[in-house]
């Protein structure tokens, strides 16, 4: 049937807003525009006053394609556009990561003279939530209560996500005291908020009192228990929601939980979710799950079952190789991950994170002409615009190699400006390879950019030190003294029987603290024999005025936070078992070199995760081959 080309009947025009709603409410992009299509080419009236341009303006903002709306909004007389398609926009920018848009444009709606209903301010609280701009959020919150919507659940919901997001929790706390009417994504609004601000134990009591609970809900407690290494707590709580109110753990809940269990090292919650997702997919595992899976593996220390995840996975992504490509980065095994990047060519378009990924395994295994390959070829062949995470690997490559002229070169030509992190890794080549000057020049960058950061102050007054430069090293640490800011105090944790135990430099606050030392004592003893030099040039910088004998200096090499986890794993766990241990900074040269002997004294394979990399020490020596 050929359509006539002279406006449509109303009936017609009726059934496409009918199909375009649907489309919208679906958010069917691909009818949606068929439909729009049609409307033009069969000669149905799409002029900006015609109430079918309100109708696609909705399908095209529900679907994100905010360039497409923002120019049918723009183009409806002021007559013709109500509250609703200010509010559909509102809605759609703030979903889609344009948050200061939606707020511009509820200031407008209210210069245009239209009202807002509660829908609006759910629009306007969620812009300021992913903003967390409280202060436009209490002005919400002023017209809320002026026109009447304290009864709304949704907007007083969207209100206390604000307060959530921005730690206001006493703000949070009045607005679900005064609702009339509380339904469960309240509670579980609130619920985050208390643990997130106040902790896991107010946050179960919040939990507890909850006369009904979702896969929201349940997931949140469950992340806190496993972030804050609660293990027992976390499956104490999964079987009662799995097997008492009959909890479904979905695709968001499990990558939920691998996500906690990557980021606190607990392997074991790992293990169980793993073995649930495949029971319950088998051979067809989402390809999301799959992804957090291995990576989970991953930054647990555990790459060779990450591997076999990554071998067995039904369907892969530009995703999944980006995490496998990153996992064997961290562990030290470049070639492997630079011989892996032929095959994702043949399954997936490589993005930018896949050569952050490539130029971190160069960085960390010396793989230096495949590392100025890859940079090559990141903008001429794959037309990747380099940013700055790119620029950081190249200049930590090239300045573990020693090739410092060639770093700075690459600062100098840099496309976007130099950040703390591509200078910091720079002054630490400097340290290595004994560049003096060059440190003294990009220090002064550094305070610009980063004044209150120590640790480069601490890194050239220790720089100075080893020149013999003593008068300019106690000036640095004189400007350390006068600081109020502290170097952030190295911790290590290790997981054993359901638990995180955690020490610092020297601690002795832990329970088996008289054990410990006397394990340490004995250790320290054994390394003697076998070789061990206390490397004390890295305790040069002090806090203190007080002037340090090589003894003492010994001894505070001795108590680092790496070597007392060891001593408990060593006392706590089966003799040749693994122990796998977390750092928040990276792992010290001293610790590193008596952690390969510790491996082949007590014939123990130990795994230590620092800020950077992963260290596997066996045998008496270690996978980064003492580069990193």
């Amino acid at each position: 049937m050929k359509w006539p080309l002279f406006p449509a009947p109303t009936s017609l025009s009726r059934h496409f807003r009918a199909l375009l709603r649907a489309c919208a409410r679906r958010s069917c992009l691909g009818p949606g525009k068929k439909l729009h299509a049609l409307a033009l080419t069969t000669g149905l009236a799409v002029s900006p006053s015609s109430f079918l341009c309100n109708t696609l303006l909705h399908v095209y903002a529900s679907c994100g394609e905010l360039t497409s709306a923002r120019k049918l909004f723009d183009g409806i007389p002021d007559s013709h556009r109500d509250a609703v398609d200010w509010t559909v926009l509102m809605g759609s920018l703030a979903r889609h990561r344009v948050p200061f848009e939606a707020l511009r444009m509820f200031l407008e709606m209210g210069n245009a003279g239209l009202r807002p209903d509660d829908v609006t301010l759910v629009c306007l609280f969620n812009a300021c939530a992913r903003l967390m701009n409280a202060d436009v959020g209490m002005q919400g919150h002023g017209w809320l209560v002026k026109m009447g919507f304290e009864t709304s659940t949704k907007a007083c919901n969207a209100l206390m996500d604000v307060y959530v997001k921005s730690g206001l929790m006493s703000e949070a706390r009045r607005v679900f005291c005064g609702m009339k009417e509380r339904t469960v994504v309240t509670w579980t609004v609130f619920l985050d908020g208390v643990i997130r601000w106040e902790g896991l134990l107010s946050g179960r009591v919040v939990f507890d009192q909850m006369p009904e609970r979702n896969e929201v809900a349940g997931t949140i407690m469950l992340v806190g228990y496993v972030e804050s290494g609660n293990t027992g707590e976390a499956f104490s709580l999964l079987r009662e929601a799995v097997f008492g109110w009959c909890m479904g753990l979905n695709s968001v809940t499990l990558c939920s939980l691998l996500s906690a269990s990557a980021q606190s090292g607990d392997v074991m919650m790992g293990k169980w979710i793993h073995v649930y997702a495949l029971k319950t997919m088998g051979k067809h595992m989402d390809v999301m799950v799959g992804t957090t899976l291995l990576d989970m593996y991953a930054k647990c220390g555990r790459i060779n079952i990450a591997l076999k995840v990554f071998e067995y996975l039904p369907s892969r992504n530009a995703v999944t190789w980006n995490a496998i490509i990153s996992g064997l980065a961290m562990h030290g095994l470049g070639k492997v991950a630079v011989g892996m990047f032929p095959q994702m060519l043949k399954e997936a378009k490589p993005d930018d994170l896949t050569f952050t990924s490539l130029l971190n395994a160069c960085s960390h295994s010396g793989l230096l002409d495949e590392g100025r390959r890859f940079f090559h070829d990141l903008q001429v062949v794959y037309g990747i615009r380099p940013k700055v995470e790119h620029y950081a690997c190249m200049v930590d490559l090239l300045g573990r190699a020693g090739e410092i002229e060639e770093a700075e070169m690459v600062i100098k030509t840099m496309l976007v400006p130099p950040n703390e992190v591509v200078l910091g890794s720079l002054l630490g080549s400097c340290h290595v390879h004994g560049k003096l000057q060059l440190g003294e020049r990009i220090l002064k960058q550094l305070v610009q950019l980063d004044p209150q950061n120590t640790e480069y102050h601490a890194l050239l007054s220790n720089m100075y030190a080893l020149e013999g430069k003593l008068e300019k090293a106690n000036l640095l640490r004189q400007v350390l003294r006068m600081r109020v800011t502290r170097k952030v105090p190295g911790i290590s944790f290790i997981h054993t029987d359901g638990k995180f135990h955690q020490f610092a430099a020297g601690d002795k606050s832990h329970p088996r603290t008289r054990e410990i030392y006397v394990m340490l004592d004995e250790m320290i003893r054994r390394l003697r024999l076998a070789g061990y030099i206390p490397n004390t040039s890295l305790q040069l910088l002090t806090g203190s005025d007080h002037v340090f004998n090589e003894e003492e200096k010994e001894q505070a090499l001795f108590s680092h936070s790496e070597k007392l986890a060891v001593c408990f794993g060593l006392i706590s766990t089966r003799a040749r078992t693994p122990l796998y241990i977390m750092k928040n900074l990276r792992i010290c040269q001293d610790c590193h070199a008596a952690i390969k002997i510790v491996s082949d004294i007590y014939e123990r394979e130990i795994v230590v995760r620092d800020r950077s990399r992963f260290h596997h020490f066996k045998h008496g020596s270690c996978s980064c081959s003492d580069y990193w």
